[in-house]
């Protein structure tokens, strides 16, 4: 079964929803496919408080409610459900919904995301949102005056021990190799900062704690015949390990680099693919940021009305 339409934006996190606030205002009629997490990353996140308009803070969950919300207000046609498989090789452009509805769309705008990684240890879960995150930036600020643990050893775990200890009064880096694989300044800033415990050779086994985290059970040279376990007392944990961004059902068509992320002409959403264009987290190894991806989703919207404009569509 096949359908046609004229914007089609897959995603609905800040990105998504943002593109289809500024799409419906601009009479394109856009169907938005919320994917498989309805509201993106922020609804696993207990408290925005950096996303300007929302003074005394509010939950991921409820923000994402509210700009789904405004997005209906417009007209937009929101439905679950997940693109699986695309066809950009000419227009309209053909994507699967579920692997069974087609969709044809003149203009496609991508605003899927991004995954983090976690080590998958059934406590991550459990103490999500109570403790364990994946983004020092959105909740670095909860551990004022704390003690907090970061997983990695690359640019990104450097850069995230750096940030929270700005703000935290100990962080405790665990890196499972017995050096860091991060950039040689990022590993002078790190090994230089009093704040910082680089714990190499190092592993997590489980996370402690009542209700929220409290303490993580470590394993010192694992296979070594000085084996140890260690216990250090922390109020936050904090993975750094990477992003999967989610672009696979694209990489035939679009340009991305090495990791995944889809790559767009500088300054602009516009993918190498004319009516496709690409936003927030999908696109963005930097930032990861609501309010950044907010904003390429509407640099795609305009964009993708723009793209129609001229093409009479």
């Amino acid at each position: 079964m096949n359908e046609k339409v004229r914007c089609l934006i897959i995603g609905s996190g800040p990105a998504g929803y943002t593109a289809a606030i500024y799409a419906s205002r601009a009479n394109l009629s856009p169907v938005l496919y919320e994917g498989m997490q309805p509201g993106g990353q922020l609804t696993t996140t207990n408290e925005v408080e950096n996303f300007p308009g929302y003074p005394s803070g509010i939950t991921g969950t409820e923000m994402m409610e509210d700009l789904r919300k405004q997005a209906e207000r417009f007209g937009t046609d929101i439905r679950f459900g997940m693109a699986t498989a695309t066809d950009l090789s000419s227009a309209p452009y053909k994507v699967t919904i579920d692997g069974e509805k087609i969709i044809e769309a003149d203009a496609i705008i991508i605003s899927t995301g991004a995954t983090a990684k976690y080590l998958g240890l059934p406590d991550e879960q459990k103490y999500a949102g109570s403790g364990v995150s994946a983004c020092a930036t959105c909740d670095g600020f909860f551990y004022r005056k704390m003690t907090v643990a970061v997983v990695g050893g690359g640019d990104t775990a450097c850069e995230e021990a750096t940030y929270l200890a700005g703000l935290a009064s100990k962080v405790y880096l665990i890196v499972r190799k017995p050096f860091l694989r991060a950039s040689k300044i990022m590993q002078e800033r790190v090994l230089g900062n009093p704040k910082i415990e680089v714990l190499f050779e190092h592993e997590t086994l489980g996370l402690t704690g009542d209700k929220v985290v409290q303490g993580a059970n470590l394993v010192k040279r694992r296979g070594q015949s000085d084996e140890a376990q260690v216990h250090i007392d922390i109020d936050g944990f904090f993975l750094a390990i990477g992003h999967t961004p989610n672009s696979d059902i694209f990489k035939p068509w679009l340009e991305t680099d090495e990791i995944g992320y889809i790559k767009t002409i500088p300054g602009t959403p516009r993918t190498n693919v004319p009516g496709v264009f690409a936003s927030g987290d999908v696109t963005d190894p930097h930032y990861k940021q609501a309010i950044t991806a907010a904003g390429t989703g509407c640099q795609a919207a305009i964009e993708a009305e723009r793209y129609l404009s001229e093409k009479g569509l």
